[in-house]
């Protein structure tokens, strides 16, 4: 019977962590070794004890996952997690074996655990050898750290000559009604100067998340998110107990970023 893969899995999120953990544990040839969600503990942990494989978060507050990596002694084999597809092409510029976009499914999975078992007994790649690889990574990861975009903490709301400006922790969420877009804070419906499809650019991913096509929503003012005969709908935690519908299409999105 063929030894099992000893894999470590690093990310900042625990929710993350707990999903690709149990998504492991249902792979056959797989040996979870242990996990974190610190960057640091990943370093200690890894330079001390040998695995064959690291599934490492790109983004991570502190220390990224190309300066972890630069920092090790010995290179893992790597399957980067991302929630984001602009940080893709950096993986591969590593060389990593895979990269897997959050939220991970049983199918992006596998493609890299196939990936994995091809490199069985062949010997690390010749690019992981490379003296040079260790600088290279160390660069990447300072051009990740001066490349992360700035999101906005506060929005801009018109009112006649004055202009209020709006605490985005306070925005539960935005809408659009006969071309206007408005932030809901408080209880109160602000007009602001952008539409949905921009404030989707615009805002932090990792707050935002678009849940219909006229509408957005602050994950971190979700109470509770049921489902009833085919029917999303999301409780918010204001004072109003306000309800939300997500949209057929938007509901995978939803589930995904809360890791549901």
């Amino acid at each position: 019977m063929p030894t099992p893969f000893r894999v470590y899995v690093v990310d900042d999120e625990p929710l993350a962590v707990e999903r690709l953990a149990r998504l492991l544990a249902e792979m056959t040839g797989i040996a979870l070794v242990g996990s974190t969600t610190s960057a640091t503990e990943a370093l200690e942990v890894l330079s001390r004890e040998a695995v064959d494989c690291v599934f490492l978060d790109i983004e991570m507050p502190g220390m990224n996952g190309f300066e972890l990596l630069s920092r090790l002694p010995e290179q893992p084999l790597v399957v980067f997690t991302t929630a984001y597809d602009q940080y893709a092409l950096k993986a591969f510029e590593v060389n990593s074996i895979d990269f897997l976009l959050k939220p991970v499914d049983p199918e992006q999975l596998q493609r890299a655990l196939r990936k994995l078992e091809r490199l069985r007994g062949g010997g690390k790649p010749e690019w992981m050898q490379q003296p040079e690889l260790r600088t290279f990574l160390a660069k990447l990861a300072t051009t990740l750290r001066s490349g992360l975009p700035d999101y906005p903490e506060r929005i801009a709301s018109r009112m006649a000559d004055r202009v209020r400006l709006i605490e985005l922790a306070g925005v539960t969420h935005f809408f659009a009604r006969d071309k206007l877009t408005y932030a809901v804070a408080g209880g109160r419906q602000c007009v602001v100067d952008h539409s949905i499809a921009e404030l989707e650019q615009k805002l932090d991913p990792k707050r935002f998340v678009r849940i219909h096509r006229a509408m957005l929503l602050n994950l971190d003012w979700v109470a509770e998110v049921n489902s009833r005969f085919g029917r999303v709908v999301v409780l918010l935690k204001d004072a109003q107990g306000t309800k939300l519908t997500v949209a057929r299409d938007r509901v995978h999105a939803l589930r995904g970023r809360m890791e549901l």
